[in-house]
């Protein structure tokens, strides 16, 4: 019997999969795009710049040129394309995310089979230690892993068009470096935000957010959102803070912006992928497993935040999908 040359072909661009991600994680740990767009654009002179070999350097960016990261040739000079644009050194960059996955997540996936047959972090197997101790432990890779989420969260400034906030004041739980904050404020001249997370983390987003939108609009508090939460807020934000909880801290959570509410017309808002065992598409599903990779955590389903929700006395008022595979699930009380 003759093979199946298409899936065979299938088969071979997922095996071969982690090699484009390690060539494209190789092309921004040496700066290659930064150094295109100044003016570094054949073989020769991007070897030279960065201390490679003119062989090395070739052979890595015939691939890339062939993957459509970058355009031209080592003779007559690469350019950038879409792609390479978004891996510069540059604000908005998606240059950290690349670095983060390309090595500290590289490597915690390695350890693929021993996390998913025992349901252990495989970053515990590789590290010796949980994700969120060792970012502790090494104050460096935390900024990174701070800027690559930072980069990650593509669907941000969608949320002030999908939920209402004008002249109200929101909540954002576990708020990170404050980049949700900063896109709402910034798209809504009236609104105004609390902004909660732990202490440490409060006074990145305090370092952020004075230097992007202010802080004339914004209360910082530092704390526990399993503990409490801000009072007073029209709308809580619980944006991608709930996947390394279990469904006890997740319901308590849920209670607590309930308590904490303005009124009857307050709602909850969870912003986060959700997976779908009958339909199951990419995104949700790989950063699922990701997740597990990396923390232990995992993605829910509607279903299932409809059930927590339920727990804490709320009712699923509407679903909005936005950009890259994003979920808004809004409930009331």
């Amino acid at each position: 019997m003759r093979t199946d040359l298409k899936a065979a072909q299938e088969v071979v661009e997922l095996i071969t999969g982690g090699w484009r991600a390690q060539c494209l994680y190789t092309a921004v740990k040496l700066d290659i795009p930064t150094l295109v767009e100044a003016g570094h654009r054949t073989d020769e002179e991007l070897a030279e710049v960065t201390g490679s070999e003119i062989d090395g350097v070739h052979r890595l960016m015939r691939l890339l040129v062939a993957l459509r990261v970058f355009e031209g040739d080592g003779e007559t000079g690469y350019r950038n394309t879409a792609v390479s644009e978004l891996l510069k050194v540059a604000p908005n960059s998606l240059r950290d995310m690349c670095l983060l996955y390309g090595e500290e997540f590289y490597t915690a996936w390695a350890f693929a089979k021993e996390s998913i047959t025992t349901v252990t972090a495989g970053f515990e197997f590789a590290f010796g230690e949980p994700l969120y101790q060792h970012l502790g432990n090494n104050p460096g890779l935390s900024e990174r892993f701070q800027l690559a989420m930072k980069a990650g969260n593509l669907f941000f400034d969608h949320v002030p068009d999908a939920i209402d906030v004008a002249g109200k004041t929101f909540v954002d739980v576990g708020a990170g470096p404050g980049q949700l904050t900063a896109a709402i404020l910034g798209a809504v001249p009236d609104a105004r935000a609390k902004v909660m997370d732990r202490p440490h983390v409060i006074e990145v987003a305090r370092e952020n957010l004075a230097a992007s939108v202010g802080l004339d609009r914004v209360e910082l508090v530092g704390g526990d959102m399993v503990d409490e939460v801000p009072s007073g807020g029209d709308v809580y934000f619980l944006c991608r803070v709930l996947a390394g909880w279990s469904d006890e801290a997740v319901v308590r959570v849920f209670e607590n912006c309930g308590k904490a509410m303005a009124g009857p017309d307050s709602r909850l808002v969870i912003l986060d992928r959700v997976v779908d065992d009958e339909n199951p598409t990419m995104l949700p599903s790989l950063w699922d497993l990701h997740l597990l990779m990396t923390n232990g955590g995992r993605h829910r389903s509607l279903a299932d935040y409809v059930t927590l929700l339920d727990r804490a006395g709320f009712t699923v008022e509407r679903v909005a999908e936005l950009p890259a595979e994003t979920t808004a699930i809004v409930a009331a009380r």
